[in-house]
């Protein structure tokens, strides 16, 4: 069951859903538009492999602050929200990129947020065939909750669980053999 803007405010209110900083203007229809923070990492085009079972990811990515960004053609980026949200174990959420966005080329892969995550949400951001400006503070997802049938026996206690601002990939370190 997706929730309606009258389901949100209910979550809300009593506080199961958690949105801070919160804004009225973010409930919609069937969901919340969350606001682009004032972070990005982007990407860096090298050579050498990043190595996925404990390589430092760091140095494939510049981190930037600032009130805006300029998202370049077909760069790929990290960016983050301003809210920083909470969710309860018997809901989940799809994240889409509020069309306004899409319509002007720019893309993201398919994101979930999983039941009991709570952090700002750090997004993979694809540019479009132009170079796009964007603001700290606008309006550039849109997150739909899907009600679970029942509660999770396993909630989301990752290794992303509370992050804040642009999160880097957290590689584990695994064994061979």
């Amino acid at each position: 069951m997706i929730l309606s803007d009258f389901d949100l405010w209910n979550y809300l209110n009593r506080g199961r859903i958690v949105v801070e900083p919160f804004e009225p203007s973010i409930v919609r229809e069937n969901g919340l538009d969350l606001r682009l923070g004032d972070e990005i990492a982007r990407m860096k085009r090298l050579e050498e492999p990043l190595d996925t079972h404990g390589g430092e990811v760091s140095k494939y990515y510049t981190i930037e602050r600032g009130e805006s960004f300029i998202i370049r053609p077909y760069e790929h980026v990290l960016a983050t929200t301003l809210e920083y949200i909470k969710l309860p174990s018997d809901l989940m959420a799809f994240v889409e990129l509020r069309s306004t966005y899409a319509r002007l080329g720019l893309f993201i892969p398919p994101t979930i947020v999983d039941a009991n995550f709570e952090g700002q949400l750090t997004i993979e951001l694809v540019g479009g065939p132009f170079p796009v400006k964007l603001y700290k503070g606008d309006r550039f997802l849109h997150i739909i909750f899907a009600k679970l049938t029942s509660q999770v026996e396993k909630p989301y206690k990752g290794k992303y669980q509370g992050q804040r601002g642009v999160t880097l990939p957290r590689l584990d370190k695994q064994r061979k053999g």
